[in-house]
C-alpha cells in the first residue's frame, strides 16, 4: 500500500497542474500558488489613481494590457480586482470609490477581451493601507487596484 501510496504522489507531482491535483488533493492551493508565482512574473499586479478618481490612466492601460496578455494564455484562470484609496476620507466614501475603481479595472479587461465572469471585484477601501504615513508619498501608493488569482481556480 506505502509503495502504491508513493507512486500516486509521484504521478501527482509530476503531473504539475492537473485537475486532479488541484481540485482532488490540494483543494487548488499548489496550482493558486504556482499561477500566481507566474501572473507576478509575467504582469504587473497593480495600478495606481489619481486622488478621488477611478479613471484608468495611459500609464495604468498599459500595466493592464500585460493582465490581459496573460489572462488570454491563462483561460482557466479567475482573478479578483481589489479597489483600495488613501486615508482621507469617511470609510463609506472610501468604500465607494475603491469599489469604481475595482470595477473600472475589471471594466478594462473585460473590454480587451477578458470574460467578465473570470473577473471579481471587492473594496477595501482605506482599511488595508500598502503604506503607512499621512503624506502625498504614502496616500500616492494606497490609490491602487490589486488584481490577484482568485481561490479555487
Amino acid at each position: 500500500m506505502k509503495k502504491l501510496l508513493s507512486l500516486f504522489c509521484a504521478v501527482i507531482a509530476l503531473s504539475g497542474c492537473s485537475a486532479l491535483s488541484e481540485s482532488s488533493l490540494f483543494g487548488g492551493s499548489e496550482c493558486e500558488s504556482k499561477m500566481a508565482r507566474d501572473f507576478m512574473e509575467h504582469a504587473e499586479d497593480r495600478v495606481f489613481f489619481a486622488y478621488d478618481s477611478s479613471a484608468i490612466s495611459p500609464d495604468s492601460a498599459e500595466i493592464l494590457d500585460t493582465q490581459v496578455k496573460w489572462l488570454k494564455k491563462h483561460e482557466n484562470v479567475n482573478v479578483v480586482v481589489q479597489g483600495y484609496c488613501d486615508e482621507r476620507g469617511t470609510r463609506e466614501y472610501n468604500l465607494a470609490l475603491g469599489e469604481r475603481r475595482a470595477n473600472a479595472v475589471k471594466q478594462f479587461l473585460v473590454s480587451q477581451g477578458v470574460a467578465a465572469d473570470r473577473v471579481s471585484t471587492i473594496s477595501y477601501g482605506k482599511e488595508r493601507p500598502a503604506v503607512l504615513g499621512s503624506n502625498e508619498a504614502a496616500w500616492a501608493q494606497n490609490r491602487r487596484a490589486v488584481t490577484v488569482i482568485k481561490a479555487g481556480n
